[in-house]
């Protein structure tokens, strides 16, 4: 791992515990793991069900976003998504994404900018639908949470205008290569060949949004799937007899996924459980019971899909070092 890297797992490591630190001050401890004993086996496994059924509609929301002419499996697309949740949850800097990207290329030769480009295009829809999640929900329930009102404002311009720039060069390519060009003209020979090729990946890797079909297929196949998702969190609220409504549980799910975008140890841990307490609390759970749901449900969401990821891996003949190969073969690719 390069000094670059080591710099920003340790810079992870430290927000994760300043969020922790947020998370437990002023808690009890005892109070919390009494509450989590207390917590229903029943729905907890109901959700952990469902959330593998978000799994199978982020996939099929993925078979839009991928250029017509790649004709993946969804049975493939879902267990890659499984190793891509595990790799998030188990490695830092969300190596997960760069072993889809590596499979992707390696089982269906697929170029690893036409899957970057995807990949980055899934987190511009996801960042909608979170976004909605919480600004829909608002307008019918009453959250007090300065907090929160920050980062949407900061968050929806900044996906407002990625995506934009990616539908414009999905519609309009002659843009990008016109601006690659550009670009080109400033680097020597061997980077301006590159930047040329990568621009001309990235159009082939834009392909999807070009159809009202495809566009709309990933529209649905997002809400669909983040609707699931949030889905778990209502569930798992059920086994704490937690009764907010299904509403406030979307604006949990929002929260905790646009907190994804904070640096910080795999597996979120730190900010899921601060994002999902300032929501309860801010709706009058109580703070211990607020910190033990966030712990179950965390559990609940990261559990299922690395183990599942790490029996899939293994299944293809790779191991956890599988991860360092992927991240070289995409840099070099």
């Amino acid at each position: 791992m390069q000094m670059r890297q080591r710099l920003l797992v340790l810079v992870g490591l430290l927000i994760s515990a300043l969020f922790l630190w947020v998370a437990f001050n002023g808690l009890h401890p005892a109070v919390v793991w009494e509450y989590i004993q207390r917590a229903q086996l029943g729905w907890l496994l109901v959700g952990a069900g469902v959330f593998y059924i978000s799994m199978i509609l982020i996939a099929w929301r993925w078979r839009f976003l991928l250029p017509p002419t790649a004709k993946i499996p969804l049975s493939y697309l879902t267990q890659l998504y499984a190793i891509t949740y595990m790799g998030n949850n188990v490695y830092p800097l969300r190596a997960g994404e760069v072993l889809r990207v590596f499979l992707m290329q390696r089982d269906y030769q697929v170029p690893v900018a036409r899957t970057s480009t995807t990949v980055f295009i899934e987190r511009i829809f996801d960042g909608f639908v979170m976004l909605a999640f919480i600004l829909v929900p608002l307008q019918f329930i009453d959250i007090e949470s300065e907090g929160l009102r920050i980062v949407f404002t900061a968050t929806t311009a900044l996906f407002a205008v990625a995506l934009a720039a990616f539908i414009l060069f999905a519609l309009k390519p002659d843009v990008l290569r016109a601006l690659a060009r550009f670009v080109a003209r400033f680097l020597p020979e061997s980077l301006a060949t590159m930047t040329l090729k990568v621009s001309e990946d990235i159009i082939d890797g834009l392909m999807g949004l070009r159809s009202t079909q495809q566009l709309l297929g990933a529209v649905v196949g997002s809400v669909a799937t983040w609707l699931f998702n949030a889905l778990v969190y209502w569930l798992v609220g059920l086994a704490f007899d937690i009764h907010v409504g299904f509403l406030v549980m979307l604006v949990v799910c929002g929260a905790v996924n646009l907190a994804g975008v904070i640096p910080a140890s795999p597996g979120q841990i730190g900010v899921f459980e601060a994002s999902v307490k300032a929501v309860l609390t801010a709706v009058g759970v109580a703070d211990d019971l607020a910190l033990a749901y966030a712990f179950v449900v965390h559990v609940v969401i990261w559990l299922p899909p690395t183990l599942l990821g790490f029996i899939l891996l293994v299944r293809r003949g790779l191991g956890l070092q599988a991860f360092a190969r992927a991240r070289q073969a995409t840099i070099s690719a």
